[in-house]
């Protein structure tokens, strides 16, 4: 059996591509709670109140789409030999192993998965000191959720290439998988296009959750769904829209994994699982179309690659 290519430490950041970048960075860090450490005209690198450089990348595009997902590494050797593995099992590379020109800094490599997301793999990238917790702003990014067209393959590249771990299963509509104690830091969502779903941020805890939700509603920003909270990952949520339609959340409480013990379970995909409060209800079909988002071809079409077979 072939090893995973690395051992994934924890989701660092996203990459969003954005049809309003200008008006999406002022969401994020005016209402929102993140802060800009550096904007251009084609962009915005915001963070939270961890130590990771940035959390989100918006990049201006031309449609709403996912830029790239970046997972951190320990050691610029273990990037080294994901490339060389990743060579080995012929996944597509688009950058390095080498020193990433971008802003954070650090030592990548990044691939392609079979319906064209950028995954980078990094390591030693830049530290910030962490801000203080009191205010009701995110953490990070705590996972990412993907719309897929064939959520067995997608599960398993992301177990088999990536070393996740499927964590439970919402019958087979969702799966959720882990690269550490965190219940998921991405999961699928069976569709009818590749698309990003949502970006979720974290809140320290209930109470960050409930002061964030009331500052977007002082703001005028009322949630999509929730507040509520999950069944599966036994964390609280809200969902929100940001001006370009793309879906952010908060969470807080997510379940944590001990790996001698956790069973993995399949969950029913019913309105007393998906939120156990019962204060958000069933989601609409206005939810449902924000996170169905709009097909995006990805690296097929940036990195002119082809589409896999």
């Amino acid at each position: 059996m072939n090893q995973p290519i690395a051992r994934l430490r924890c989701l660092r950041s996203v990459e969003l591509r954005t049809q309003a970048s200008l008006e999406s960075t002022d969401f994020y860090s005016e209402v929102w709670g993140l802060r800009v450490v550096e904007q251009g005209a084609d962009g915005a690198w915001l963070r939270g109140t961890g130590e990771h450089h940035h959390a989100l990348q918006l990049t201006q595009a031309e449609r709403n789409g996912l830029g790239r997902i970046t997972f951190a590494v320990a050691t610029p050797a273990e990037v080294d030999e994901a490339a060389r593995r990743l060579e080995l099992r012929g996944v597509p590379i688009v950058s390095g192993p080498g020193p990433v020109d971008d802003l954070g800094g650090g030592y990548g490599v990044s691939l392609v998965d079979p319906e064209g997301r950028v995954v980078e793999l990094l390591a030693d990238a830049l530290a910030v000191p962490k801000l203080g917790r009191d205010d009701a702003v995110p953490v990070g990014v705590t996972h990412v959720v993907l719309n897929t067209v064939d959520i067995d393959a997608a599960v398993t590249f992301y177990c088999d290439i990536l070393g996740m771990r499927v964590s439970d299963w919402s019958e087979h509509q969702m799966a959720f998988l882990r690269c550490n104690t965190d219940h998921h830091s991405i999961a699928f969502n069976q569709a009818e296009w590749t698309s990003v779903n949502h970006v979720a941020y974290e809140m320290p805890t209930v109470d960050h959750f409930m002061r964030g939700i009331g500052r977007l509603r002082h703001h005028g920003t009322v949630p999509l769904w929730g507040p509520g909270k999950h069944g599966p990952g036994d964390n609280t949520f809200s969902y929100f829209a940001d001006p370009a339609g793309l879906v952010c959340e908060y969470t807080s409480g997510i379940a944590q994994v001990d790996e001698d013990r956790w069973l993995c379970k399949v969950w029913r995909r019913v309105p007393e699982l998906s939120d156990l409060w019962g204060t958000a209800g069933p989601p609409s079909k206005q939810v449902r179309d924000h996170m169905a988002g709009v097909p995006d071809p990805g690296a097929f079409e940036r990195f002119d690659l082809g589409r896999a077979s």
